[in-house]
């Protein structure tokens, strides 16, 4: 594991939404070199930035039109190595939004593809050799689109129209437009995403959230291809770049680890059942009654076995696709969720405004192809300010409209209220950093958990006892552990005695074992 990742507590910047710094309503590099103090001071030492590439953003981003250059509304490559070089003197880690699934249709390679003539890019995405003959029906592939050009033949797309599927090949070839993961194409784009990673990184960039990393090899079920092909880059970047961290968008760490990256996110699909913490009606981390947390347990610990010594499963506190974790939980119970998420394994994810617990805002308009997505992007609320000091611009150019709510969180009033989800936040990420046990590949082992109850008790490095009770009423569960210092509680702490240990109504404690 690269040293710095033991100790990473990673902040999701969604660069658009952040802060704006030349009052176009849109958020800039500029506007995060301006908070990096305040990242800092927070208690992060590694930041995540989304797509900051050139791009026509019908999907905010996720549709790239050049992938080695920062979109001018964003800045310049000069801006993102000076962000690089300040964060870096300031003990600060960055890593970038990879996106090798599919370019945008604006792209230089699509574009050439088009072309009827055959040239160096004509095998670079999915195409069928016929018009009417669609390529629908494979894994990794959503649709086929065709007329575009004077080309004969449908190619595939990712997710929106604006997608073309990249080619790195099929698994299993069942017709004839089809090529091998070894054919010429193929290895031609897995190359070009090599030197697009070369390029980041040698620019003083740490590395990569790859999006949907598990996607890249089509009719793939098994992902055993695509596992060959990560292997194939890793194996090149790796003695190049020894020190960078690569994270996936898989949501299976037994693939994922395996396949060379250093971490994997659990994902708000799948069997990981990520969303029964946060997010579901009726989520573990609220005081509502019934709300289970053994399903989550049950597969986390089933994955630990599995990939035990290859690598981290990371739980964020969400990210750009979902409502945020303020939109099921109260103050009080955000609190508990921090506690939890400071005192689990791998690294973990904090999404921009979640430290102040930013509202989803629901009804909004799509922005760049958000839909339902869009209330969890909306601007950083960092004062009382014009635009809550996210940008000097008038409202009308805002990339997505301010939450309107008068007694919405800001930054200023949570730095100023010590009993804020702030404050709180920060205090458990300096007890993180300070104790060794707490962090990213300390063992884990769970200690007590029923099906819909509290408490939740369990040891990391076995030297620390985490006992959260999120129910409204205490709880007690038999333990054979010697105590010895609270090292952080929240609610009051829990107490030993005679073996049993007593949890205080919303309570979280971290306990030294002796």
């Amino acid at each position: 594991m690269k040293e710095w990742l033991r100790d990473a507590v990673f902040y999701q910047i969604y660069p658009q939404s952040f802060n704006d710094t030349n009052a176009d309503g849109i958020g800039d590099i500029q506007g995060i070199i301006q908070k990096l103090d305040y990242i800092k001071n927070t208690g992060f030492n590694a930041i995540w930035i989304n797509p900051c590439y050139t791009s026509p953003f019908t999907d905010a981003g996720y549709d790239v039109e050049d992938y080695y250059t920062i979109a001018p509304r964003y800045g310049t490559n000069e801006d993102i190595k000076n962000l690089f070089a300040q964060a870096h003197a300031k003990g600060i880690r960055v890593i970038l939004d990879l996106v090798p699934g599919h370019t945008s249709i604006t792209c230089k390679w699509f574009q050439e593809s088009l072309k009827p003539e055959k040239n160096e890019y004509s095998g670079r995405y999915i195409w069928t050799d016929y018009v009417w003959k669609g390529c629908d029906g494979y894994s990794g592939i959503s649709g086929s689109m065709r007329g575009l050009s004077d080309r004969n033949g449908s190619f595939g797309v990712n997710y929106y129209s604006t997608q073309p599927a990249l080619n790195y090949g099929f698994a299993k070839i069942t017709e004839s437009w089809q090529q091998s993961v070894d054919s010429e194409d193929a290895v031609s784009t897995c190359n070009a995403i090599i030197d697009i990673i070369r390029h980041w990184l040698s620019l003083g960039c740490d590395g990569f959230r790859v999006d949907m990393a598990f996607s890249l090899v089509k009719d793939d079920d098994e992902h055993l291809e695509t596992i060959k092909l990560w292997k194939r880059i890793f194996n090149v970047i790796r003695p190049e770049f020894p020190d960078a961290v690569f994270v996936s968008e898989w949501g299976q760490p037994d693939e994922s680890l395996i396949a060379g990256f250093d971490m994997d996110f659990l994902l708000p699909f799948g069997d990981s059942h990520y969303m029964d913490l946060f997010r579901t009606d009726n989520p573990y981390f609220s005081k509502m009654p019934d709300g289970d947390a053994l399903p989550f347990f049950t597969k986390y610990i089933e994955n630990v076995n599995i990939t035990k010594g290859k690598g981290l499963m990371c739980i964020p506190s969400g990210n750009h696709d979902i409502p945020r974790i303020s939109y099921k939980l109260d103050d009080e119970e955000m609190k508990l969720a921090y506690a939890f998420l400071m005192s689990m394994p791998g690294a973990p994810f904090i999404y921009y405004g979640d430290e102040i617990g930013m509202k989803y805002v629901e009804g909004l308009k799509s922005v760049e192809g958000a839909y339902n997505r869009t209330g969890s992007r909306t601007p950083m609320q960092w004062d009382n300010s014009l635009n809550n000091g996210f940008s000097s611009s008038s409202r009308d150019k805002l990339y997505i409209p301010i939450d309107s709510d008068a007694d919405k969180p800001t930054v200023e009033k949570q730095i100023s209220d010590k009993s804020s989800i702030y404050n709180e936040l920060k205090k458990l990420i300096s007890v993180r950093h300070l104790y060794k046990a707490l962090q990213a590949d300390a063992e884990f082992e769970l200690v007590h958990l029923e099906k819909s109850a509290s408490p939740l008790v369990y040891k990391r490095g076995g030297k620390i006892l985490v006992a959260i009770n999120v129910s409204d009423k205490a709880a007690k569960c038999e333990i054979k552990e010697n105590l010895g210092n609270v090292i952080y509680e929240l609610g009051g702490s829990a107490v030993l005695t005679d073996d049993v240990l007593s949890i205080p109504a919303c309570s979280a404690s971290f306990i030294e074992i002796i």
